[in-house]
């Protein structure tokens, strides 16, 4: 659904990404772990149009399954298109009400009738938003906004959807409600998921394939389940040799 070639980021005269490679199936999730300054918000950011690339290449095949390049297209048309990224941080917009901030997701849709079904839907995801509806965002606890985040991005119907670091911050109870909520929208509704997550155990635990990020370069990839019980991620992501 997604390929990457190559791809190069710079920050000024500092490389980010080194030649990244990598390869998104349609109906996955793949994850990409690795440590602070790995690079995986970068890659995020470029796919997702908030990054201009150096170099490399980034293709995107929508539902008739033919691909096209997307390196340089704005990020609102990449919205348009079916991708949606959900950042580091939930980003939620603080004084806005809970339902507020989701209607912000659909403001490509017009229909109204078709924005409510999307709003049901997201409800269903995650009913605790919907018993908060009317509630400011910014007193929301960190997992419920993390939900909120990712219901905004629901709101757009994306094909493609990127989670950047969605347990930071939460506690531990909320995070496996969250990524038992990822498996479920990825299994249910057939949704591309891209996941980046220093949480590597439990990103690698409910993925089908992994990438491994350091120092901006791709060293290491494979199966999810083989990936776990490699010793070189063992020893470095998972705490155990």
């Amino acid at each position: 659904m997604l390929e990457i070639k190559n791809l190069t980021v710079n920050y000024g005269v500092i490389t980010a990404l080194h030649d990244v490679s990598l390869t998104i199936p349609r109906g996955s999730i793949v994850t990409l772990i690795g440590g602070n300054g790995a690079g995986k918000t970068t890659t995020l950011r470029a796919i997702s149009g908030l990054l201009q690339p150096a170099g490399g290449s980034i293709h995107y095949a929508a539902e008739n399954g033919r691909a096209e390049e997307i390196t340089s297209v704005p990020a609102h048309q990449l919205v348009r298109r079916g991708l949606a990224h959900v950042p580091e941080g939930r980003m939620v917009f603080a004084n806005l009400t809970v339902q507020e901030n989701l209607q912000m997701g659909a403001y490509l849709q017009r229909d109204k009738a078709l924005i409510r079904r999307e709003l049901d839907y997201v409800f269903g995801v995650f009913p605790r938003l919907q018993e908060r509806e009317k509630q400011i965002a910014g007193t929301l606890s960190g997992g419920e906004q993390q939900m909120l985040a990712i219901g905004r991005a629901l709101m757009s119907q994306p094909k493609f959807l990127m989670l950047d670091e969605p347990s930071l911050g939460i506690a531990p109870l909320l995070v496996k409600t969250i990524f038992e909520k990822i498996v479920e929208i990825n299994r249910a509704h057939g949704i591309t998921i891209l996941l980046v997550e220093q949480n590597a155990n439990l990103a690698l635990e409910i993925s089908h394939f992994g990438y491994v990020l350091e120092t901006g370069r791709v060293i290491l990839q494979g199966a999810a389940a083989a990936l776990r019980q490699n010793p070189q991620v063992r020893s470095a992501y998972l705490g155990g040799a």
